[in-house]
């Protein structure tokens, strides 16, 4: 009863148009003040302790890597070298594109700074070679969503947050699945442009290519700096992001000069407003976990659902559809702070691995972000490409009925996520 009430109550508080972040805190003062004999002191204790974790120094330390890289200059030369290697196929400068955001993604961790890097140069340059619009936004709008499967990951961090889990095994987690997604999403833009006969590319000599692999360099290093560090022990995850954020700034400042020193304040006062919007979001969630934990919640839905037999496929499944439903009205960063912790101690129960499990909640994310209503991907697109949002709904499908079998695949097929943690001696 206690969880149909703190559920109906906060989804009455999201149907009104109030943020996530605002009916998370009002549902919890307003369980807390009527229902419990909680001390009110304890929610400024929480709201104080809930973010006093050395695990999400890493968010504001990823997002400031990202401005760095999507206003220095490291997405255009990564898109100069995909399209060196993969322009002479049909479609050429689409799977450019998804080459591209798989490197952006490498060194990013945000699928919306993913989106907005590379589709700004990218879907111009299309529509000037004759590509449809729709076709581009179709595959910037999923191709930029890999932002939040490769290496470093906002959504992944919150997780390893939310359930204790190891940040740097889901870093190194979600690279094989996410290679494995690109190589499905060019599949599907290469056959519609061979069927639709688009634009294709004169072959790029290899001194070509090797050129505008050097000029990408110092952008693709980043990604060495990430995994070794942590692989070799060098540095913790959260230290990586630090040094992705150091390392971001010298390269867009000094190597490739894109950037001036007097536009620095801007862009650390946009990753501070970033940053403040999701710490909120977290703090209001660690309220609502401190509520349902109070409660016993979590564990009492972990019986309840253990005691319908679903087995391990089973529960998967139901997981999915949940996931997949919240993710028609919120946000990623919500969504995994309110259903990881209720999930979490029955897919352990199951026998899941934490890791496997992380990555399978990233991928349901991934999808959300490419749906409407609340898909960010969507509206960013629609930014870049003046597109309605109806109009890129249905141009989207091909490749998100694509990201739903890779969502099968993931979910069923630990091996794909768990091989590279474990080689590396991280599980």
């Amino acid at each position: 009863m206690n969880a149909l009430i703190i559920f109906s109550l906060l989804l009455a508080l999201m149907l009104t148009g109030m943020p996530i972040s605002i009916s998370l805190g009002l549902t919890v003062m307003a369980f807390i003040v009527t229902m419990t004999q909680v001390p009110i002191e304890s929610v400024a204790l929480k709201l104080f302790t809930g973010i006093e974790k050395w695990e999400i120094m890493a968010v504001p330390f990823f997002i400031l890597a990202g401005n760095f890289l999507t206003h220095g200059g490291v997405a255009r030369r990564m898109i100069n070298f995909a399209t060196s290697m993969v322009g002479h196929f049909h479609g050429g400068l689409a799977l450019a594109s998804i080459l591209a955001c798989s490197m952006f993604a490498l060194v990013c961790g945000s699928s919306v700074a993913t989106v907005v890097a590379i589709g700004s140069i990218v879907l111009p340059a299309m529509v000037a070679h004759g590509y449809p619009m729709r076709f581009g936004a179709g595959v910037i709008i999923t191709a930029g969503s890999l932002g939040i499967l490769m290496l470093p990951s906002i959504p992944k961090v919150i997780y390893a947050i939310s359930t204790n889990t190891s940040i740097g095994a889901l870093f190194v987690a979600g690279l094989l699945p996410g290679i494995t997604l690109a190589l499905m999403l060019a599949a599907v833009t290469w056959y519609i442009a061979r069927k639709n006969n688009y634009p294709r590319l004169a072959r790029a000599g290899w001194g070509e290519r090797f050129q505008a692999f050097r000029k990408s360099f110092w952008g693709l290093l980043l990604v060495v700096i990430i995994v070794g560090g942590i692989w070799s022990g060098a540095f913790t995850a959260t230290e990586a992001a630090a040094m992705a954020a150091v390392y971001s700034f010298f390269v867009a400042i000094f190597v490739y000069k894109d950037l001036r020193l007097k536009d620095v304040p801007k862009v650390l006062r946009d990753s501070a407003n970033m940053s403040a919007m999701l710490l909120y979001i977290i703090t209001n969630a660690v309220l609502f976990s401190f509520v349902l934990t109070n409660e016993n919640l979590p564990h009492q839905l972990a019986d309840w659902l253990l005691s319908m037999n679903l087995g391990q496929h089973g529960f998967l499944f139901v997981v999915n559809l949940v996931l997949l439903g919240a993710g028609n009205f919120m946000d990623p960063s919500s969504i995994i702070l309110i259903m990881a912790p209720i999930f979490f101690p029955a897919a352990m129960q199951l026998g899941v691995n934490p890791v496997h499990f992380g990555i399978l909640i990233d991928v349901n994310m991934e999808v959300g972000l490419c749906h409407p209503p609340v898909g960010l991907n969507l509206y960013v697109a629609s930014g870049i490409s003046k597109l309605g949002i109806t109009e890129l709904t249905k141009a989207v499908m091909p490749w998100l009925i694509t990201m739903i079998v890779f969502l099968v695949i993931v979910t069923y097929w630990p091996w794909l996520t768990l091989v590279l943690p474990q080689m590396m001696g991280m599980l």
